[in-house]
């Protein structure tokens, strides 16, 4: 405990002096507040367009946790596929890495033409943005299985079933999570670049993306400062509330939870 403490203060203290710095720096070169607004402009600008604020927070939100739940499900369900046979993972596998390779700028205004601008069409960026990292780490986790153990599950005359629900599917958790913690860390920037594209069904109404945009037009440089830090925030929320959650399902048997926890 007196660990992480310590831990959380120096963390405070290296960003309190982050943000002196910008504060002086400011002061000091007398940079104009729409090249670089100080932090208390910054506070201003999100104190005062809070509604709004926490409306496009909300917004990004839903499409980040949507595109990412969609990722998790269909590449779970992908992995558990290829772990099962082996022909399909040889023929399939390499197209789903592909994934990694796509140039989403380039495929956004193909999903705009099919599904229209909204939400829709940035959880379906996001989703293609997260889904390789899970599959890849996934299949990875059921197939490096120890094959003694599966050996000794066959002894005792388990199913195919048993093995994959009993033996695989644990054993592939650690690195089920780790792909979906990858996949959190970008769910943020896949929303964000879809709504940089897909825009919003209302003008002056959007995700936390399409309203840096609206606000960079505006030159309300220290709200747009405030919409990349909720953004920041939110990724930094989303990638530790998926550390809770490895907690919670590893810290009783795995040694990297039990690691990371200093036990």
């Amino acid at each position: 405990m007196k660990k992480r403490a310590w831990l959380v203060t120096n963390s405070a203290i290296v960003l309190a002096c982050l943000i002196g710095l910008w504060a002086g720096a400011v002061a000091v070169a007398h940079i104009p507040v729409y090249m670089l607004p100080s932090p208390g402009a910054v506070l201003a600008a999100a104190w005062e367009r809070y509604p709004s604020l926490i409306n496009s927070l909300w917004i990004t939100t839903m499409e980040a946790v949507g595109g990412l739940a969609a990722s998790i499900v269909v590449g779970v369900a992908a992995a558990l596929l290829f772990a099962q046979w082996r022909w399909m993972r040889q023929l399939v596998y390499p197209y789903t890495i592909l994934l990694q390779t796509v140039p989403i700028v380039a495929i956004a205004p193909l999903i705009i033409n099919w599904v229209g601008p909204g939400i829709q069409a940035v959880m379906l960026v996001t989703f293609i943005i997260c889904l390789a990292p899970i599959i890849a780490n996934t299949t990875q986790g059921l197939v490096s299985v120890d094959r003694n153990l599966v050996d000794l599950f066959l002894m005792h005359k388990a199913t195919p079933a048993q093995i994959l629900l009993k033996l695989k599917l644990p054993h592939a958790l650690p690195t089920l999570f780790t792909g979906i913690r990858i996949s959190a860390g970008i769910a943020v920037i896949g929303g964000i670049t879809g709504e940089l594209f897909a825009g919003s069904t209302r003008v002056g109404e959007g995700g936390l993306g399409y309203s840096i945009i609206y606000a960079n037009n505006q030159m309300e440089t220290g709200y747009m400062f405030a919409l990349v830090a909720a953004a920041t925030l939110l990724g930094f929320g989303f990638f530790f509330l998926v550390m809770f959650f490895e907690w919670l399902a590893l810290h009783h048997w795995h040694e990297s939870t039990r690691e990371a926890a200093g036990e």
